[in-house]
Formats: structure tokens, sequence, C-alpha cells
């Protein structure tokens, strides 16, 4: 198989730039075009995620939401994004930080003029990106979608927010709307509603076995050329963990493609669950595999083993297992079979 063209670039890139930097030449490259979800190549759009999370899972996190708002926008009929513009999706809804929409005028659907207000937290990228996607809530009630220039006064980012080590270069920190001026996106509801939503979430188990994957590129280079049957053993289960979740992540491709109307709900939990479960067993077969050496001097392999735990997080966990549960409950045949 040769080379993935992303991969090639992002190893001319380096480690050497920060997330925000990175982000700019990925977007300047026109590597951010990717293949829109359900559009017959979204094995392809995930190849390219997952390589862009085994270079750097920060810089991941802030592409994943760049593209992630391309294809909402896409979706549901917003322009075209302007050249060289860099987008966050901000969409956590924690009941500490709401935004509230105002509409500016009578009419307040799509693509009406509207003013926000309130703190969004968990705004990753928010001093590298130029325009956001985020979730906010209208005088009814009724959960909407906005998109926001943040290079005006009413925006403030700020320092809060963010305290872990695992993630930090991904600038994940609260922003404050004081009446910023904004547009709807789509109608209520919209955002949970389409067809994208769970297709893209499981657009992110793409990320997160990309994360792993670079850890195990990592892993298996510090294993030398000669090593022994213990770590020989920790590669075999770095494999199988790796094998498992990309089997999944390309039937999830395929069934999308397949059904790209169709609710992928169950799809898309399935794929997040296997492939948390692989990357914590890689996690934890790499670190015993190399020893202490790499974690404690080499500063790629210790930040992709601190960041991924920190990524995954976004999974919701023991809920996401009860829903999948709920789906297998609800379906009128079993889906377990070869």
């Amino acid at each position: 198989m040769s080379p993935c063209p992303t991969h090639e670039r992002l190893q001319r890139l380096g480690r050497q730039h920060g997330a925000a930097l990175a982000l700019f030449h990925l977007v300047d490259n026109g590597i951010d075009r990717l293949p829109l979800p359900g559009s017959g190549a979204t094995l392809e759009r995930w190849r390219i995620l997952s390589e862009v999370a085994a270079h750097d899972l920060s810089l991941a996190k802030l592409f994943e939401g760049h593209t992630d708002a391309l294809a909402i926008r896409r979706e549901l009929g917003a322009a075209d994004a302007q050249a060289g513009s860099r987008w966050g999706t901000w969409c956590a809804e924690p009941p500490d930080a709401r935004v509230t929409l105002e509409a500016l005028g009578d009419d307040g659907g799509r693509g009406a003029p509207v003013r926000l207000h309130g703190t969004k937290a968990w705004c990753s990228g928010a001093r590298s990106v130029t325009h956001a996607v985020l979730s906010c809530w209208n005088g009814a009630g009724e959960p909407c979608l906005a998109e926001v220039m943040l290079d005006q006064a009413a925006v403030t980012v700020t320092d809060q927010g963010w305290h872990a080590v695992g993630m930090a270069a991904s600038g994940s920190v609260d922003v404050r709307f004081d009446g910023a001026v904004a547009r709807q996106i789509g109608r209520p509801g919209d955002y949970v509603g389409r067809p994208g939503f769970w297709q893209g979430g499981a657009g992110i188990a793409a990320c997160w076995f990309g994360g792993g994957l670079g850890i195990a590129r990592m892993a298996r280079r510090f294993c030398g050329t000669a090593p022994d049957a213990h770590r020989l053993a920790h590669l075999g289960a770095i494999d199988t963990a790796l094998a498992a979740a990309a089997a999944v992540l390309r039937e999830s491709a395929a069934w999308i493609d397949a059904h790209p109307r169709d609710d992928a709900r169950q799809i898309a939990l399935r794929a997040r669950l296997v492939v948390e479960d692989g990357a914590h067993a890689l996690i934890a077969h790499a670190g015993r595999a190399t020893g202490a050496g790499p974690l404690c001097r080499d500063a790629s392999f210790a930040r992709a083993m601190a960041d991924l735990p920190v990524y995954m997080r976004q999974s919701h966990a023991e809920r996401d297992l009860a829903a999948l549960g709920q789906t297998v409950l609800d379906a009128e045949t079993t889906p377990w079979k070869l």
C-alpha cells in the first residue's frame, strides 16, 4: 500500500509547529476539503482524520472541529465558507454554560441575523479559529445553531476552563458572548436531527483510532530490531486492538455510505465504543512494551499518551454503552452475525 499523502505532508510539516499554526497549514493547503460524510467516500474522510490524529491529537481536535463545521454548514444549506477561514464546532452543553440566541427582526429563521449572549465552554482552538458554529437556545427554549465571526468586540476568549496536561495544546477554553452578531444556521432542532449528526459522531472514533495509531507506530520503533518475547507479546496485543478497531471503522463507513439518509446512531455508538476499548488496551500495552524511557524522554510519545485518554472522554462511557444496548433491544432482529 502506498503511503497516505496526508501522512507525508504532516511528516514534512514536522512537530515543531504548534497546533494553531499546523491547522493554518492544513487549511491553506486544502487538506481540509474532505469528502462529506455519507457521500460515498466516508472512509477516505476518516483516513485523513486518523492521520492528522496520529501526528498530533490536539491538532486533530482543531482539524476535526473545522471539518465538522464545514460539513454541518453544507448539510444545512449555509453559504460557502470564506477562503482561508478556520472554524470551530462548539456544541457542548454543560448545565452551567449556556448561550442564548436573540433574533434581530421578525423572521428569526434560517440564515437570520441574531445576537448571542452567554458563555460557551470547551471551545477548542478559540484563539486560533476565525469563525465558529455553536449550539445555542432561542427564546422558546429550542436548541439552535448559529455561526459567528470571532473578530468582534462582543466576543471574549478567556483563559479559563482548561487545566489538564492532556490535550493542553487544543486551547479548549471558555468564550463569552455579549451580544455578538451571528447568523442562525438551519432551523431549531436541526443539529441533532440531521443524518450528519451521528455520521460525524462516528468520525470522532477515527480520530481516537489515529491517536492509537500514532502511539503504536512509536512503540514499534522503540521496541528496536530484537525485542524480547514480552515486548513482542505487547506488540501483538497492540496489533489485535488496532485491527479490530480498523475493521469496525471500515464496516461503519461502508454502512453510512450505503445508507446516507438513515439514522446512524447504533453504528456510531458501536464504532466509538469499540475504538475506545481498543485504545485503552493499546495505551496499557504500549507503556509496558516501551518502559519508562520514552514516557520520560520522548516528548511526542509522552504527549500522545497523555492526550488520548483525555480526548476519549468525549465519550459518555457507560451512558453510551446503555444507549447502544437499548438499540440492540429495540431492533427487530439481533445484529450479530458473520
